[in-house]
């Protein structure tokens, strides 16, 4: 019997797995939110591989000797027009998914399997709505194809007993007969395994706080605090002894090299954590007169990463920083005030992506003399400075948590 090439046979059954998988898992991904971020880089990574397979299968077939056609007639016709919409399917399949990410308003970034970039298509906005309804009608015909091949196959081998199958088995063997269609139902349930079941509980780590303001100053610290103020803390503040007026202006602080500005935020169960590469801060306080606190904070929005390349690529753009418009973010505080033992609370102005908004800082001085170590924390609403305001955002906490801790030296 007439063979398909051993590179023919390769390239079927690797594509067949890899769309059973693309089915499976394009089918959870619309009910996943942000939850099904990674996901959809793998998606779109398996989908581009099909399509680069594809493109070689079709090489193959106009190269290489086929087997002659197994019938005339109706029948002939049928099983040639399957074969003809099963690669329309795997080639209008990548490439309508392409064509949505590129016209989606949020522009996120794609990198196939995590390392290869792969460019926008160069299509205007007005084309993702077709972009997007193609790919779900392709989808469906694909799995009508795929299930009309199928059933071709059984009746030649089951009803027909012609043998028809062992064109696309490398050796008449009865385990690989077994094991290669095997491939599509381990693709499908490997796509399944890995959507994430139901809904997480809301992160612990990212738990809901009060907004900014007099709500704010019930905040619990989040870095480098051992205990909870003691509830008569005012009362105990008010019962020490007067303080001694300055004997000059208040020290200015160096802030030295490795110190870290961090955020975290809760979404749909997990925890989105990241830093800040670059910033500056001024700080003039003199610890024991923290009225005399002068602070000026400048944060490079660009530099900011949370270890995920697909994420990192995101945060610059209009959803989240905006950083074309808004480079940087700063936060200014005049004065603060002691809460407890080494331990301060300033209010101040954040002016994030625009905006300005006031914004409460808690912080801790350990440390004597010229030098002094500095933790602390905010909760930021993202919302009242339209950060994550989009559809991929959906799933995000409505409060971001902000913790810094450096080291500081006393200006000589």
């Amino acid at each position: 019997m007439h063979r398909y090439s051993r590179t023919a046979i390769a390239l079927h059954w690797i594509i067949a797995a890899l769309l059973a998988f693309q089915l499976a898992v394009g089918w959870g991904l619309e009910d996943l939110g942000a939850r099904g971020f990674h996901l959809y880089q793998w998606h779109k990574s398996v989908g581009i591989a099909i399509l680069l397979l594809t493109l070689v299968r079709i090489v193959v077939r106009m190269t290489k000797p086929r087997p002659p056609k197994s019938e005339d007639g109706w029948q002939g016709a049928l099983a040639n027009a399957v074969h003809v919409g099963l690669y329309a399917f795997m080639l209008g399949a990548p490439l309508t998914g392409w064509a949505l990410v590129s016209t989606a308003r949020v522009k996120v970034p794609t990198l196939l399997f995590g390392v290869l970039p792969l460019p926008h298509l160069p299509l205007p906005a007005g084309a993702h709505e077709w972009a997007e309804n193609g790919h779900g009608l392709i989808a469906w015909i694909g799995v009508a194809l795929f299930l009309l091949h199928v059933a071709g196959a059984l009746r030649h081998h089951v009803l027909m007993r012609d043998g028809l199958i062992w064109r696309m088995i490398p050796a008449r063997s009865a385990a690989l007969i077994l094991l290669l269609p095997a491939l599509m139902l381990v693709g499908f349930v490997t796509g399944r395994a890995i959507l994430p079941s139901g809904k997480a509980a809301p992160a612990a780590a990212a738990p809901a706080v009060p907004d900014n303001g007099a709500a704010a100053e019930a905040e619990t610290d989040v870095v480098n605090v051992a205990a909870v103020e003691p509830a008569d803390n005012a009362a105990d503040n008010a019962s020490e002894p007067a303080k001694e007026e300055p004997a000059g202006p208040p020290p200015a602080w160096i802030v030295q090299p490795g110190g870290r500005i961090g955020f975290s935020v809760g979404n749909d169960g997990e925890t989105i954590s990241g830093s800040f590469s670059k910033w500056t801060a001024k700080i003039v306080m003199d610890p024991d007169h923290p009225e005399s606190a002068d602070i000026a904070v400048t944060i490079d929005m660009a530099s900011a990463s949370v270890g995920d390349a697909y994420k990192d690529g995101m945060l610059p753009g209009d959803e989240f920083f905006g950083t074309a418009a808004h480079p940087t973010a700063t936060f200014a505080a005049k004065g603060a005030e002691a809460t407890g033992p080494g331990r301060y609370r300033a209010n101040g102005t954040l002016t994030l992506k625009g905006v300005s908004k006031p914004q409460t800082i808690r912080f801790t001085l350990s440390g004597a003399d010229a030098t002094r170590k500095v933790s602390g924390s905010a909760t930021v609403a993202r919302a009242a400075f339209g950060v994550g305001n989009g559809d991929s955002s959906a799933g995000l906490a409505p409060q971001v948590a902000v913790t810094f801790a450096f080291t500081a030296r006393r200006k000589p």
